[in-house]
């Protein structure tokens, strides 16, 4: 499930309402405030774990401090955060023009980055002694449930996508996918953070899949870009441009891709959810009573659904970059005469 708590959605959607008129009930906001990044980690309506903020502005230095200082729209040595971010401001609480501050805080996407990183680094090891304890024998505990992924990882996705030469990029292949997969799934406990859904963390992924493909490139993958097989010499100059921006339009794709499915489905299950607050909004208590059970089973629905598109993305992600990766490293021979991995014609 996403990151909403009944009593959190109550609260963000109703802000600004003037007293003693009806509570108007703002989905957009809610929404919002639900994926986007935040300085502190809110758990629950009035459970938030502060998180350190780490400021850098050229008069000043380095300035560290909790997030809990800047919480309720506080002032805090000159500081104010507005809508997610922090300005220097004066005594009057307006922004002072001029003064950069560059933010290198632990956010709450931040945290989740490292405590997923704890989790693999935690899990993988385990996973390889138990291999070494047990060779030769049926795997047992972490060891007997991740075996079977890494393996599907290895045979379905590596060996067939780049050939002979997977061995080398199979480390990456398996990190990108329990990466990818970890952090999907923490994103649908309560309460948790929206990483996969951050489109800045999707473009480092797709940036460092770029980078290999770029660098693992031979000569008949770049003589492809500059002079593709059998186009006419007279075509060349449409063709040469078209292929370039290929490239880009590749990590681009992967980018995009894994952002919007999974902020897609937090929007859709919060949005649902939001169906409860505003039929007490607009209608009456009774109302948002009666449709409460309908939505809630809507919801854990589509909470099943979000837990199969959580190992569908890590398998896409990895799967085109098995590709990509593919595509760049094929002898000339394989690319011209459709050579498997087996050796086998692909038919």
């Amino acid at each position: 499930m996403s990151s909403l708590t009944l009593s959190q959605a109550q609260e963000h959607g109703h802000e600004g309402e003037v007293p003693g008129e009806k509570k108007k009930f703002n989905v957009g906001d809610m929404i919002m405030h639900h994926v986007k990044d935040e300085h502190g980690w809110e758990l629950a309506h009035g459970v938030t774990i502060p998180l350190p903020v780490i400021l850098y502005s050229a008069d000043r230095g380095v300035e560290v401090f909790s997030s809990s200082r800047l919480a309720h729209d506080q002032t805090y040595n000159g500081y104010k955060q507005e809508h997610g971010k922090i300005h220097r401001v004066n005594e009057a609480g307006q922004e002072v023009e001029g003064a950069k501050v560059y933010d290198f805080s632990i956010t709450k996407n931040v945290a989740s980055l490292l405590l997923s990183a704890i989790i693999l680094l935690t899990l993988f090891p385990a996973v390889s002694r138990g291999y070494a304890r047990n060779k030769g024998k049926a795997p047992k505990g972490v060891q007997s449930l991740l075996e079977p992924i890494i393996l599907f990882v290895r045979d379905e996705i590596a060996k067939p996508s780049i050939g002979p030469r997977y061995g080398k990029y199979l480390p990456y292949l398996l990190t990108l996918f329990f990466f990818i997969l970890v952090n999907n799934l923490l994103g649908l406990l309560p309460g948790a953070a929206n990483l996969t859904g951050n489109i800045a963390v999707t473009l480092v992924l797709a940036v460092i899949t770029f980078l290999i493909v770029s660098f693992s490139g031979n000569k008949h993958y770049w003589m492809h870009i500059v002079k593709p097989t059998g186009v006419p010499i007279a075509l060349l100059p449409i063709m040469i441009p078209v292929e370039i921006i290929g490239l880009f339009m590749k990590p681009l794709s992967l980018m995009i891709r894994l952002f919007a499915n999974i902020t897609a489905g937090h929007i859709i299950i919060l949005s649902l959810l939001s169906l409860i607050f505003l039929a007490n909004s607009l209608a009456s208590a009774t109302t948002s009573l009666a449709i409460s059970p309908v939505v809630l089973a809507f919801t854990l629905f589509l909470s099943l659904i979000e837990l199969l598109v959580a190992f569908l993305q890590a398998f896409i992600f990895t799967l085109l970059t098995a590709m990509y990766i593919g595509s760049a490293v094929e002898d000339h021979h394989e690319a011209d005469h459709g050579i498997g991995y087996e050796g086998s014609e692909v038919h």
